[in-house]
């Protein structure tokens, strides 16, 4: 998946939690992508954060700390 893919995918995310209380939009959007997202687009996720995670919404980049790290393939 290219990466302007998912950072859309993960900006959608943002998108709805950002009507609830700051925390737990960032708890949401960690827990939805944990709960539905595979390994390998986590991993795409972590490549584009540790990048500087240009185009990611800061709930996203907020919630980073709180999504499982896959390890590296």
């Amino acid at each position: 998946m290219s990466h302007d893919k998912l950072v859309y995918m993960a900006n959608q995310i943002a998108t709805f939690f950002e009507s609830k209380p700051y925390d737990e939009g960032v708890e949401g959007v960690a827990s939805h992508i944990n709960a539905f997202w595979e390994p390998r687009m986590r991993r795409q996720l972590f490549e584009v954060l540790d990048a500087g995670g240009e185009g990611l919404k800061p709930l996203v980049r907020e919630a980073a700390a709180n999504i499982r790290r896959p390890v590296a393939a």
